[in-house]
């Protein structure tokens, strides 16, 4: 059973910096594509940040150069390092694993960024 969860979301102001963790179960992320979404409030989920089974980095352009994708393969862990926080980063933060064509995903951490 493929189990995904997310953890480290929370409260920040603007400028500050979040790091979400991702601990994965039954999948291993070393040789799957692992994603991360965020959904903001009354917006369509949108993805963000992706690492291939190879390592390979992909970022959206809104938050290129402030956010970082990495993962731990000992601890099956993909990680999100979000730098210089903006109010519209706000959003819920999904942690998303595809596997061929079907995709795993976690419950989502809350990411707050006041003004």
């Amino acid at each position: 059973q493929v189990q995904l969860v997310e953890s480290g979301g929370g409260l920040v102001q603007a400028g500050g910096s979040l790091r979400l963790s991702c601990v994965a179960s039954g999948i291993a992320l070393s040789i799957n594509n692992t994603n991360w979404h965020r959904q903001g409030p009354g917006k369509q989920r949108e993805l963000v940040a992706s690492i291939s089974s190879g390592g390979s980095t992909e970022y959206s352009d809104s938050v290129k150069g402030r956010f970082t994708i990495a993962r731990d393969i000992a601890k099956n862990t993909v990680y999100l390092q979000m730098n210089s926080l903006k109010p519209e980063d706000t959003a819920v933060y999904y942690c998303n694993v595809q596997r061929g064509v079907r995709g795993y995903w976690g419950q989502g951490t809350q990411v707050t960024v006041s003004s």
